[in-house]
């Protein structure tokens, strides 16, 4: 029997799953091909709608080799091991001639322990320790989550959190998780032959395909001890994000009440002259902290650094010091240890970090509302770490509706620690770049307004033109509006404001579940949709209930981010231009996320209004329009206020 063509194993999986064979989802398809085959990597940015799951799945099943995907987002995670990979494993086994396997893998603490459901939680020290579920009154909310998980434990096969519906509050969750960290090990725990995280590791092993999330993908890398199995193959989709996922697993936090607690899950375990240093640095690291500003620390100021060398001492002699200590009171003593090396390492390891002042790090204060100050360290760059590790041994393919910024590969290449495309060098990565576009006819599909006659915004203050703006353009469309905020307080002023003037439901992001609210937008063409960051990426409504994206303006950082205005000093120092590589960057990324909302459909018309000046005016408004899918431009606007109302009455008289 011949071997079956990429084009014949596309058109069986397409089939398979009721879709439609699109130009762009065949040349991905080749372009994945050719890059496992050559084991070089390929940066692919497909447009919505392509069909970009099976551009790489099929190729990548058809070569035959282990390959892990990894993706940003649990929909996508669901869509892949619910929907797409058991559809084209069936439609690919009669002309592969073999079944491949898939699973899902992902970190401990997302799995059900079956020793904390069974031993219960070592608890902090004035809290004694009891068992939860007997604590907890069945009665409260509290209570009630967990005897449900008791009674999922019995029934579920995965013991995977996403499985459990509906969901459990996190402080339910926690009271039968573990981290790798405080795990005692499957040959140390009673419950170690039907854990669910080592059975899902086993099921991994023996999978073809392997999907997991950017964040495992991350402590792989970071860590060196292997989570996931030996793979040939690694595919990162929704890649924008990548970035952004390691940096945050790559990045360390102290605070006075998580030193506090590690203190008192330490004080039986040790001789109390250990036991007493560490309460000691504690309260010197507590009283630093009641003083502490927001802001990046260039350097580490004098009392924090005594503080943090005592902390840090002080942990080293408690973690020495856990391993000869036995109390004969303490019950469950393997597992209380456990969790109490996990949180005196955490503190050693952060304390010597900061301590240590790498020039590759970032150090700063941050303050909470609610859990008071941290300080904070983070990678200046990943560029140098994901270079290491990501394209070193196997072929990396990365894909998105959203890599080409400004017109090229290069920027978002730059961030993963590629050089410029087509450069030559031995310890360069190889790469290529291909857009293959999208199956959506942009120009007549949507149009691009920017208001240029409003004032530029400024950091503070009421945007009074803005609030005027907006209220015309919701009138013109019958509602129909997803509102994208640079800030929760611009969101709230201006649904505050727009719920006063206009007769239309105004659902506000933080009122009600993400899912709620979304679900509710959708179901009526005559609501609006306020929100921030995660709306600009996790709203996919197609039809006519979003035919108005509106941007409030331009999402550049905030100029006192310490992290984004430290790389942005770096980029300058070595030469660069810090603000283009940095902010337009990061700008870029999310209003081409955000003006992605818009066209989710062939059906779909609308407008994308972004209400600040400087995307017409300023000189790299072209860089960042460039960025964005190819809508018809514009910035006149009674022009903008006619096609919403031409469209509006259109959906109308379709009866949406």
């Amino acid at each position: 029997m011949t071997k079956p063509s990429l084009p014949e194993l596309l058109h069986a999986a397409v089939t398979a799953v009721g879709g439609t064979e699109r130009p762009g989802q065949a040349a991905m398809a080749e372009a994945v091909a050719e890059a496992v085959d050559d084991q070089s990597h390929l940066l692919v940015q497909a447009g919505t709608g392509t069909g970009k799951s099976l551009g790489y799945l099929v190729p990548a099943l058809a070569h035959g080799e282990r390959v892990v995907v990894a993706t940003a987002t649990l929909a996508l995670q669901r869509q892949l091991v619910e929907r797409d990979l058991p559809r084209t494993v069936d439609a690919l086994h009669p002309l592969l001639r073999r079944r491949p396997q898939f699973a899902m893998l992902k970190g401990r603490s997302n799995y059900l322990c079956l020793h904390r459901l069974h031993e219960g939680v070592p608890q902090d020290e004035e809290e004694g320790l009891f068992d939860q579920f007997e604590a907890a009154a069945p009665s409260s909310k509290l209570g009630q989550d967990l005897l449900r998980l008791r009674d999922w434990s019995d029934e579920t096969e995965s013991g995977d959190r996403d499985d459990l519906t509906p969901g459990v509050s996190d402080r339910a969750w926690a009271q039968v998780s573990v981290s790798s960290r405080e795990c005692l090990g499957a040959s140390k725990c009673a419950y170690g032959a039907e854990c669910f995280a080592e059975l899902a590791r086993e099921r991994a092993k023996l999978a073809d395909v392997v999907v997991t999330n950017h964040a495992l993908l991350a402590i792989d890398a970071i860590e060196g001890a292997p989570v996931l199995p030996q793979h040939e193959v690694l595919i990162v989709d929704e890649a924008h994000e990548l970035v952004s996922r390691v940096t945050g697993v790559a990045t360390g936090e102290l605070t006075p009440g998580q030193v506090n607690r590690a203190v008192r899950r330490a004080a039986k375990l040790v001789n109390e002259k250990a036991a007493d240093a560490l309460q000691t640095a504690s309260e010197g690291f507590e009283r630093v902290m009641e003083l502490a500003l927001p802001g990046r620390l260039e350097e580490v100021p004098e009392d924090l650094g005594y503080a943090l060398l005592a902390l840090r001492d002080a942990a080293r002699t408690v973690i020495s010091a856990l391993g000869a200590t036995r109390d004969k009171s303490v019950q469950d003593e393997d597992a209380v240890r456990k969790q109490a090396l996990a949180s005196v390492e955490t503190i050693h390891g952060v304390a010597e970090r900061i301590t240590q002042g790498s020039e590759y790090d970032v150090v700063w204060y941050e303050r909470h509302d609610r859990f008071g100050a941290s300080v904070r360290v983070a990678p200046l760059s990943v560029s140098g770490l994901l270079r290491e590790k990501l394209f070193a041994e196997r072929s990396v393919v990365l894909t998105s509706a959203t890599l080409k910024l400004g017109g090229d590969f290069n920027g978002v290449g730059a961030s993963l620690g590629l050089a410029p495309e087509g450069t030559a060098g031995d310890d360069l990565p190889q790469w290529k770049g291909l857009d293959v576009g999208s199956p959506f006819d942009y120009p007549k599909q949507g149009i691009l307004y920017v208001a240029r006659h409003l004032a530029t915004p400024g950091r503070e203050g009421s945007r009074t033109d803005m609030l005027d703006e907006l209220a015309e353009l919701l009138e013109a469309a019958g509602g129909r509006t997803l509102g994208l905020f640079s800030s929760m307080r611009a969101a709230q002023a201006a649904a505050e404001e727009l719920r006063g003037r206009l007769d239309k439901p105004i659902l506000l992001q933080g009122e009600e579940t993400l899912g709620e609210l979304i679900k509710n937008f959708a179901a009526d063409p005559e609501t609006c949709l306020f929100g921030t960051l995660s709306l600009w990426q996790g709203v996919d409504v197609p039809g006519a209930s979003c035919q108005l994206v509106v941007m409030d303006r331009i999402p550049f950082p905030r100029p006192d981010d310490p992290l984004m205005s430290a790389r942005q000093k770096a980029v300058e120092e070595a030469g660069g231009n810090g603000f283009m590589a940095v902010a337009a960057t990061h700008a870029a990324l999310l209003m081409a996320q955000g003006a992605g909302r818009l066209v989710r459909a062939t059906g779909d018309k609308g407008v994308v209004a972004v209400l600040d000046p400087r995307l017409a005016n300023a000189r790299y408004g072209s860089y960042l329009r460039a960025s964005l899918p190819d809508f018809w431009y514009t910035t006149d606007r009674d022009q903008a206020r006619r096609s919403r109302a031409a469209i509006d009455s259109a959906a109308k008289a379709d009866g949406r």
